[in-house]
C-alpha cells in the first residue's frame, strides 16, 4: 500500500511537470547571451570510443521496444532522440530506454523546421522537451538533434544555453524512406569508420535490419555506445 501511494504521488508530480511544460514552455524566451557555439555540433567523434547509433523517434513504440530488445540481446547501447509530443504519451517507453542503459536526448518537441526559427522561437521548441525528459528521468539530459537536421546558428546557439550539444550523423540510413532491408543495411555499415553516428528511425524495415547491423558491428571489431560516451562526455 506504502508503494501505491508513492507511485501515484510521482505521477501526480509529474503529470504537474507535463502540464508546466506545454503551457509556459512555450512563453518567451530567457535572456542568455548569444555565445559561441563551435564546440557543440557533433557529426561524429573525433575520439572515438566506438560506433553510435541514433534513432529519432515520434512514432512507433512497439517497434521502440523491439529495437531496444535487439539491442539488448546484442549488448550494444545505443543514443535515444526522443520527440516531446511522442514523449508524453509514452512515459513508461521513456524510462525503460533509460533503465536499459541506452541514452535519452531531445528531439524538439512538436518535429519542427529549426532553420527558419530565430534563437527565442528554437529556445521555446526546444526547452519543453528537455524540461519534460528530465523530469521524467529524474536526471539531465545533454543531447539534441535537430529534427530533419534541419538547424542554424540560433539553434545550436539555443540548444548550447539550454546545456545541450547538437549532434548530427555522418551517416544516414533512410529507413524512413525506404523499404529496403539490403538499402539499409548497406548505408549502415559500408565503409563503417570508428567514431561514426549511425541515423535511424523506429520503422519495421530498420527492426528487419538491425540484426544484421549489429553483427556487422560486432564482426568488425567496433562497439556499439551511445553518442555522450562516444564523444567523451
Amino acid at each position: 500500500m506504502k508503494n501505491k501511494i508513492i507511485s501515484v504521488i510521482v505521477n501526480v508530480v509529474l503529470c504537474a511537470v507535463i502540464a508546466s511544460v506545454c503551457v509556459v514552455g512555450f512563453v518567451g524566451g530567457e535572456a542568455e547571451q548569444v555565445i559561441s557555439n563551435g564546440e557543440n555540433l557533433y557529426y561524429k567523434s573525433d575520439s572515438p570510443k566506438g560506433v553510435s547509433m541514433m534513432f529519432n523517434v515520434y512514432q512507433n513504440t512497439d517497434n521502440v521496444y523491439a529495437i531496444m530488445d535487439l539491442l539488448d540481446g546484442s549488448g550494444a547501447k545505443a543514443t535515444f532522440f526522443l520527440g516531446g509530443s511522442w514523449a508524453d504519451d509514452n512515459i513508461d517507453c521513456v524510462r525503460d530506454i533509460a533503465a536499459r542503459g541506452h541514452e535519452v536526448a531531445s528531439h524538439g518537441y512538436f518535429h519542427k523546421d529549426h532553420s527558419k526559427m530565430n534563437y527565442e522561437q528554437n529556445l521555446s521548441e526546444i526547452r519543453p522537451s528537455v524540461k519534460l525528459l528530465n523530469a521524467m528521468l529524474g536526471s539531465e539530459i545533454s543531447l539534441f538533434a535537430p529534427p530533419s537536421g534541419a538547424f542554424c546558428d540560433a539553434t545550436v546557439t539555443a540548444a548550447t544555453a539550454l546545456g545541450l550539444k547538437t549532434v548530427m550523423w555522418s551517416r544516414d540510413t533512410i529507413d524512413w524512406r525506404d523499404n529496403d532491408t539490403e538499402l539499409v543495411v548497406t548505408r549502415a555499415t559500408k565503409n563503417l569508420q570508428n567514431g561514426e553516428f549511425i541515423l535511424m528511425h523506429p520503422m519495421d524495415v530498420t527492426v528487419k535490419s538491425l540484426p544484421r547491423i549489429l553483427t556487422y558491428i560486432r564482426e568488425n571489431g567496433y562497439s556499439a555506445v551511445t553518442v555522450s560516451y562516444n564523444i567523451g562526455e
